[in-house]
C-alpha cells in the first residue's frame, strides 16, 4: 500500500494539521510516512499544502506530481490541483467555499460543507476534521478511531479542550462522505 496525498488551502484552514494528523497516525500505526509542508510567506491567510505520503514500503522522495488524493479547502488550491489528481484517485472539496464542479470523469469527487459542518459545532476552525472524515469514508487509509487516537496522541496540551468537538467534526465528515457516492 502507498498513498499519497495533497492538502492545500489558505494559511489558518488547518492544511498543515491535518496532514500531519496523517503522517502521525500512519508513523503510530507502523507505515513509512513524509510530510512535506509548504506555504507563502504571509503564513495565515497565504497559501499553504502539504505532501503526506503513507506507505508500507520505503518512500523513495517526498514530492507527489500526480497524488492519489487531493483535499482542497479553497478555489485557488481546487483550481491547482484538480487537474493534477491520478486517474481513479480522489478529489475532496469544501463546497463551503468552492463552487466549481470538477470536470473530471477519471477521478472521484466528492463536495463537502466542511465549513458548515464545522460550525455547527463551534468553530469553522474545525473544518479540515470534516474533510478528514469524508476522506476516509470514501479511501479507508485508517479508521476513524485510529485518527481519533493519533489526535488524542498528538493534539498539543492548549488544545486539549477542542478534542471531543474534534471527535464530533470529525465523525460528522465521515457520516457525510459515507452518503455520498463519487
Amino acid at each position: 500500500m502507498e498513498t499519497s496525498i495533497i492538502i492545500s488551502g489558505f494559511g489558518g484552514q488547518g492544511a498543515l494539521f491535518a496532514g500531519q494528523l496523517l503522517a502521525y497516525a500512519g508513523m503510530d500505526n507502523g507505515h513509512n510516512v513524509t510530510w512535506f509542508p509548504s506555504y507563502g510567506p504571509e503564513m495565515r491567510g497565504g497559501t499553504a499544502h502539504c505532501t503526506v505520503i503513507i506507505s508500507n514500503d520505503t518512500i523513495g522522495a517526498p514530492i507527489v506530481a500526480s497524488p492519489d488524493i487531493a483535499i482542497v479547502f479553497n478555489g485557488p488550491s481546487f483550481e491547482k490541483y484538480e487537474p493534477l489528481v491520478f486517474p481513479g484517485g480522489l478529489l475532496v472539496v469544501n463546497s463551503s467555499i468552492i463552487e466549481e464542479q470538477s470536470s473530471r470523469t477519471d477521478i472521484d469527487t466528492i463536495y463537502i460543507p466542511a465549513n458548515g459542518i464545522a460550525e455547527e459545532f463551534g468553530s469553522t476552525k474545525m473544518m479540515n476534521m470534516a474533510t478528514l472524515g469524508a476522506t476516509l469514508a470514501q479511501r479507508p487509509i485508517f479508521s476513524l478511531e485510529v485518527l481519533e487516537q493519533t489526535l488524542t496522541d498528538h493534539l498539543t496540551a492548549n488544545k486539549n479542550h477542542l478534542l471531543e468537538s474534534n471527535f464530533l467534526v470529525l465523525r460528522r465528515g465521515y457520516t457525510v462522505g459515507s452518503s455520498i457516492t463519487a
